[in-house]
């Protein structure tokens, strides 16, 4: 990353930077986006680390997509099929998955070899981020993983499997971000003490993607620059800049003046004034996750299944599907989407506030009580919010609401510091059972556990049952077995009054500029944009 640095021009630079300047009183209006350049309004609130062994927020992954290669992606435009990318081919055996890789390099000029994709695997458990939870619920763990990764030789990497998954579901979890293969030789020298690199990759990359980091101002601007020695070719955009759009109106007003090509943070009323305006088109990504309202079960009286039943009945859904969520989701409260293969039937949670008052009354609490929900200050999440503080004052519990930036709503959840909370959550695996991962994984419920990577656990609900049929139905390897069992798994999460209740299943609504063609997004945020290209006016 240093030498890639040295050689930037500071003309470039300084162009790219007055290209991505933010509107504000006085600012020059701004001329059209050059045709070798990709601008992005977004909301950059959830980018709190670059470094891929830690970062899982949505945004974070969408820069580290174009920073780093894994082993496999995810074809979503083929029926999720996984395919290659540092890896050219792999076989699978019955106790493990040998690959072999393609020759590439690091932005640095070293290979990409077997050692970095085993210590990048290594690195991940080691760090015990949150991010490692996606591997642990596959049985590895910083004791094992060691054990279970070898280089033979420059060009092939071995993983032995566990019990706890089939291969498949192996192959999705190193088709995740977090799964990437970092740049060994560079970020060991950037190490501080046994941090394993860590305080330098946060704001740094050290990766083979397509593009190389050039600049990070949180909150303020993102600038990658096209990697000319890619392997795959070098990118059509000669640099990528996502600026901080947070204000929907102005980002909105950016798009059809043409000071950004992209919007993807834009309330649902700003992407309907979009539809079928010549010039646009909207891209609605079905990312197979969810909204949800996490309830601390570690606390009275969202302990009690029953008062969390109430608030389930205490919902508007459709109503706040119908006037806020819009193009961002749909109702539903099974955490497995509804068009997706095994999906049930959504239960009967519609917004029945006499039932949801006598529930609260059979509880102990014929009066009511006062909660606090957290939510990022973010689209939808912030209106959203607000209309669930309105539906659950008609069944006399009062939320005062407490909105915050991403740092410090994601540090409240992981330490269970919350009553009510607004996350969202994505599939482990595009597959049935890997949408109800999170919502059913909790193998230890203890406060000293710790396991603040663990979607369930933040919301101290413990669910023993529901984490041993999960457990036996990720190992079960009869399709046919498996299925009754995602089935059962479904309806015993609905029948258990979840502390973790999907309220609609998630879209990501993006509007793009006609001139930009190439551009799919991608269910887990992963969107690569070395292949989008872009008209000339």
């Amino acid at each position: 990353m240093k030498s890639f640095r040295s050689r930037l021009a500071a003309a470039g630079i300084a162009a790219g930077f007055a290209a991505a300047m933010p509107l504000g009183a006085g600012a020059p209006a701004l001329a059209e986006t050059p045709a070798d350049q990709l601008v992005i309004g977004t909301s950059l609130a959830q980018v709190l680390s670059l470094d891929p062994q830690q970062a899982t927020e949505p945004k974070s992954q969408e820069v580290i997509a174009n920073l780093y290669d894994r082993l496999v992606t995810v074809d979503t435009a083929d029926g999720n099929k996984i395919k290659p990318q540092l890896a050219e081919s792999w076989q699978v055996d019955d106790k493990g998955i040998t690959f072999r890789l393609r020759e590439a390099t690091f932005a640095s000029g070293n290979p990409v070899t077997a050692k970095d994709v085993v210590y990048s695997l290594v690195r991940l458990m080691k760090l015990n981020q949150s991010s490692s939870a996606y591997m642990k619920s596959a049985g590895y763990d910083a004791d094992n993983i060691e054990k279970m990764v070898s280089a033979p030789d420059d060009r092939t990497f071995r993983i032995e499997m566990t019990d706890k998954v089939v291969p498949d579901a192996l192959l999705y979890r190193l088709a995740y971000g977090v799964a990437s293969v970092v740049d060994s030789e560079e970020v060991k020298g950037n190490a501080t003490g046994d941090d394993y690199g860590n305080a330098w990759l946060r704001t740094n990359a050290a990766g083979s993607g397509p593009y190389t980091l050039a600049r990070w101002r949180p909150n303020d601007i993102i600038l990658m620059e096209a990697n000319g020695d890619y392997w795959g070719g070098k990118p059509a955009m000669r640099r990528i800049i996502m600026r901080h759009a947070p204000e929907s109106q102005a980002a909105r007003l950016m798009l059809e003046r043409g000071d950004i090509d992209i919007a993807n943070a834009l309330t649902a009323s700003d992407v309907k004034t979009f539809e079928n305006k010549p010039g646009f088109r909207i891209e609605e990504v079905k990312t197979g996750g969810f909204y949800v309202l996490s309830m601390n079960a570690g606390k009275e009286p969202l302990s009690k299944p029953e008062v969390r039943e109430a608030i389930a009945y205490g919902i508007d859904y459709k109503g706040i599907a119908d006037s806020i969520v819009g193009p961002y989701g749909r109702a539903r409260n099974v955490p497995v989407p509804e068009d997706w293969q095994g999906a049930i039937p959504n239960p009967d949670w519609s917004f029945q506030p006499e039932k949801a008052k006598k529930l609260l009354a059979d509880a102990g609490y014929p009066g009511g009580f006062s909660l606090t929900l957290k939510t990022i200050a973010q689209n939808p999440r912030v209106d959203m919010a607000t209309a669930i503080q309105a539906n659950l004052a008609q069944i006399g519990i009062k939320v005062s609401i407490q909105q915050g930036n991403g740092s410090d709503i994601v540090a409240a959840h992981r330490a269970r510091n919350f009553d009510l909370l607004i996350p969202q959550a994505s599939p482990l695996t595009p597959t049935a059972l890997g949408a109800l991962d999170n919502f059913t994984n909790n193998p230890d419920n203890r406060l000293e556990a710790n396991n603040a990577g663990n979607f369930v656990w933040r919301s101290a609900w413990d669910i023993p049952e529901l984490n041993s049929l999960r457990e036996a139905a990720n190992r079960e390897r009869d399709d046919a077995k498996r299925a009754a069992m995602t089935k059962e798994l479904q309806e015993k999460f609905v029948a258990s009054k979840p502390a973790v209740l999907p309220l609609f299943e998630r879209f990501e609504p993006i509007v793009v500029s006609a001139r930009v063609a190439g551009y799919v997004g991608d269910p887990q945020q992963l969107t690569r944009l070395d292949k989008v290209t872009k008209a000339a006016e």
